[in-house]
């Protein structure tokens, strides 16, 4: 019998090294969310399922939990954007093809580099740090948080590769990284050229498609694409998850017939020389007057605008257009108005995509991997 064993540890060399027993032993991890209180808590080990919870007094075995089969390493939380949170099971074939594949696409030299792992391990964009250098023998530093101090401090210490999301990216000199993995949300504009983009998720073991091109072995393709070819991004590749806690993987079969594919729920196209460009999930178009409008595609234009610190694009009911798109943003000293914004978004997408409503707020509810949760907007 496999065991789950949950680690409730801070995320610090702990942590680390917990994951290193459980893999030890032939069994599997996940890691709990410690900001997460009360009926928050109960939910996640009601999804995760664990047999065995981990914490700083030793082990304690969880009569609720249900043991995972031969060759599993990892259950992960998905990110919770959206209203059905679950927890994917990963083996340890796909924990080691996400690592080579990620390693050998960054150059990753375990005799020079030094992985920062700093984002919530309690989900893939924070964990892969951390199973990528065990996997890699890369040597590796933990922290708490992601602060622009911190962050500093670890690279002139030596910390050479770093995962971050878009706001963390934004609070410091990127130049301070050899390389920066920027994950989450939709990628600003003007980038740093260490900063590397990445697509994929909790199913996918962590990215599989780096500024715009699937890593080694991952295969990706448009289902049913419109006369723009955008459609559903399917993804396969070995280091998909085995199933769900609860259900098994929802895999489809590609156009071509063949089997294994993973609907991402995510829009796209595959452009000129392969590369791969996202739109957003599908469930998150807004249409207006008959037209679709992309958010991320929004939101890029308004975040570079002057006065902007972020930007979050979303819908509201609207008696003559059936929707109409709202901007959300958070000021950086004086924002622009409705119309400056409105301005910029015909240039550069459309008029009907330009927002008809400008709302100012002091932050943007978000995911621990910095996706913004567009249903919390109002």
């Amino acid at each position: 019998m496999v065991e789950l064993v949950a680690i409730d540890l801070p995320q610090d060399d702990t942590m680390v090294e917990a994951i290193q027993r459980v893999w030890g032993r032939g069994d599997a991890a996940c890691v709990l969310d410690q900001r997460l209180r009360g009926p928050a808590r109960e939910r996640e080990l009601e999804t995760l399922a664990p047999t065995i919870v981990l914490d700083a007094s030793g082990e304690t075995r969880r009569q609720a939990g249900a043991p995972l089969l031969e060759g599993d390493a990892l259950c992960v939380m998905t990110s919770g954007s959206t209203a059905d949170p679950k927890a994917a099971v990963l083996t340890m074939d796909a924990v080691v093809a996400s690592a080579r594949a990620t390693s050998e696409a960054l150059g990753v030299d375990p005799s020079r580099h030094r992985w920062l792992g700093c984002l919530p391990c309690a989900h893939i964009g924070g964990l892969s740090v951390v199973t990528r250098a065990l996997v890699t023998e890369t040597p590796l530093r933990m922290l708490e948080r992601p602060t622009p101090e911190a962050l500093a401090l670890a690279a002139a210490e030596g910390a050479s590769h770093v995962s971050l999301v878009a706001t963390a990216l934004k609070r410091i000199d990127p130049r301070l990284f050899e390389l920066i993995l920027l994950g989450g949300a939709a990628p600003p504009r003007d980038l740093a050229p260490n900063v590397v983009t990445t697509y994929g998720m909790t199913e996918t073991g962590s990215g599989v498609v780096y500024d715009g091109r699937a890593l080694s072995g991952v295969e990706v393709a448009i289902s049913q694409p419109d006369a723009q070819g955008r459609g559903e991004i399917l993804l396969r590749g070995p280091m998909l998850l085995r199933s769900y806690r609860d259900r098994p993987a929802p895999l489809v079969t590609g156009s071509d017939g063949s089997p294994g594919w993973f609907p991402t729920g995510d829009l796209g196209r595959i452009g000129p020389e392969g590369i791969v460009e996202v739109k957003g999930r599908a469930s998150e178009v807004i249409v207006t007057g008959a037209e679709k409008v992309y958010p991320p595609d929004v939101e890029v234009i308004i975040a570079g605008l002057p006065g902007v610190a972020e930007a979050a694009v979303w819908k509201r009911p609207d008696p003559a257009w059936g929707e109409r798109v709202v901007a959300w943003v958070v000021a950086d000293g004086t924002p622009p108005t409705l119309e400056a914004l409105r301005a910029a978004v015909s240039d550069e997408v459309a008029p009907y995509a330009a927002p008809k409503e400008l709302v100012i707020v002091s932050s943007l509810p978000k995911t621990a991997n910095g996706k913004v949760r567009r249903a919390l907007l109002s």
